[in-house]
């Protein structure tokens, strides 16, 4: 505890006597100063104990004491010890009503006891304080450390909580609660999940201070320029030293756990990727040795297989280099996006496999499990999001597989994204395509050039008002080749049809009675009215 008036009343070598403001003497002294201006107040940071002989000061004057009184409260002065025998034989009466009127606590100093033994009574108890705060901090420290090691973060948060007299809280990158202490301190951490949001936006170190029912800090863990993980410290007031030792010592160790988990999670990429090639390698039971129980039931069970990719509009810092190689950037939407699964499917308690390769991500998810579901809610999210054109992230999404079929799976995955790719959409699932048309296809760039290219003369021809090439071929094909039933579609001869259909054949230097010849010449007339 920081010394206080009441302990140097009590202090046997001062003899100070108190004349005014006794119930106020348990108020903190940050430091004992001297001055004899007849207004001092400029020179106050507030906490003093200032300490004067009255030798500038109308000390018997009832309305200018009242005023310097008044003065001195206002700048936080928390006491006033007047040196008796010097300029006064007494504390005039005077200074003392109106020390009792504002509380001020007014001491008496006897002759004997010089200010410096007061100023000195004041610096000594504060250093005293101040090295029981830092020894209570390394104490804290070693505790937390302690803690932290044989019971991992819970460990900590309990000892931390302990510490403050409060409660703490540990968020993962996605802004999820994962631990918190004491046990009610959970709901309570659960409300702040906006507020850690807001923290993971701002570049790491950050902090910011909650007041509402509790006063609430919290903080960002990790080294990089995005928060790992976020701590919350809720306490009744503003911590004092020896707890905010506490805090930092904690922050400190929390990075240092988040940083080694990223190793961890480093040296668990490069074991996925691996597993993940045996799979694309029709190797399931390699890549089960390999895994151990690393990804527990994942490979024995129907899985989906997912690959997404930075969109047109993906968010690329400037002040960083492009991710290299088998690397997502720590600030793209890759990064957010494997991070989001991996917390859903651990508050799921399911495996996931998250491999970055090649500036894409590849996923093996339980099939209708949790990451799924963030997938489909993420897609949901962003296609809503109308702000821009474009999107920061394309997604496609295999049909169930297992660990026989996971190339299968792979290349279905493949196929997804290049149709998102195609269509613009953040989302596609292979089965979906399957069920539906493949008239939609026909609406890509490079096919609706090739029809161009195609029918070209054929429009050509038209345009000179020779006849109708490019109906008749319309119609034709769209009756299998059928003349009667095409020329009355058309309302002429079938001998006419007959001979308009040696045209397009000279024309184009094709011949209609190949198979792959219709088909091509379906698709392009198909694709110049496809949406």
């Amino acid at each position: 505890m920081p010394p206080t008036l009441a302990s140097l009343v009590r202090h046997s070598a001062l003899k100070l006597v108190v004349r005014a403001g006794e119930e106020r003497l348990g108020v903190a002294v940050r430091w004992a100063h001297v001055s004899e201006l007849p207004d001092p107040v400029e020179y106050m940071e507030g906490g003093e104990l200032l300490l004067i002989t009255a030798l500038k000061l109308d000390a018997e004057n009832p309305a200018a004491m009242r005023r310097y009184v008044r003065r001195l409260v206002e700048a936080g002065v928390v006491g006033l010890g007047f040196a008796v025998g010097v300029n006064y034989d007494d504390i005039p009466d005077a200074l003392v009503e109106a020390a009792r009127a504002e509380g001020l606590p007014l001491l008496e100093v006897p002759r004997r006891t010089p200010f410096i033994a007061i100023s000195k009574a004041v610096s000594a108890a504060i250093a005293a304080d101040q090295y029981r705060a830092v020894t209570d901090g390394f104490a804290a420290q070693r505790e937390l450390t302690r803690q932290t090691l044989t019971a991992g973060p819970e460990g900590l948060l309990t000892a931390l909580a302990a510490q403050v007299d409060g409660w703490a809280a540990l968020y993962d990158a996605a802004g999820t609660v994962v631990a918190a202490a004491p046990e009610w301190a959970w709901r309570r951490a659960a409300r702040l999940t906006v507020d850690v949001s807001r923290l993971r936006d701002r570049p790491a170190p950050a902090s910011s201070v909650i007041d509402g029912e509790d006063r609430v800090e919290l903080h960002s863990l990790g080294t990089g320029r995005r928060p790992r993980a976020a701590l919350a410290v809720g306490t009744a007031a503003a911590p004092g030293t020896a707890e905010r030792y506490a805090v930092h010592s904690a922050i400190a160790l929390l990075t240092l756990t988040t940083e080694r988990s990223r190793s961890l999670q480093a040296a668990e990429q490069r074991v996925g990727a691996a597993v993940l090639h045996m799979l694309l390698a029709a190797e399931p039971d390699h890549a089960r040795a390999v895994a151990g129980d690393l990804y527990e039931g994942l490979l024995d069970a129907p899985f989906r297989v997912l690959v997404a990719e930075p969109g047109p509009h993906a968010r690329v810092p400037s002040e960083t280099p492009p991710p290299s190689p088998s690397r997502v950037s720590d600030d793209g939407p890759l990064e957010e996006f494997a991070e989001a699964l991996e917390s859903a499917a651990a508050r799921a308690g399911e495996p996931v496999l998250v491999v970055p390769e090649d500036g894409r991500l590849v996923v093996v998810a339980v099939d209708d499990g949790a990451a799924l579901a963030e997938t489909v809610e993420y897609a949901a999210e962003v296609e809503a999001d109308r702000s821009t054109e474009g999107h920061a992230l394309l997604i496609g999404l295999s049909g169930p597989a297992g660990p026989s079929t996971a190339a299968v799976g792979h290349k279905q995955a493949e196929q997804a994204l290049s149709v998102a790719r195609r269509r613009g959409r953040v989302f596609v699932e292979h089965d979906r395509l399957a069920s539906g048309s493949v008239l939609p296809l026909l609406a890509d760039d490079a096919v609706k050039a090739f029809s161009d290219g195609l029918l070209r003369a054929l429009y050509e021809h038209d345009a000179t008002g020779r006849g109708d090439l490019v109906a008749s071929l319309r119609a034709w094909l769209s009756r299998h080749g059928q003349w009667d039933s095409a020329a009355a579609d058309l309302g002429v001869h079938r001998h006419t049809l007959r001979y308009r259909m040696r045209r397009v054949e000279e024309i184009l230097g094709r011949s209609l009675d190949d198979p792959d010849v219709r088909m091509e010449l379906w698709l392009a007339l198909k694709a110049t009215t496809a949406p």
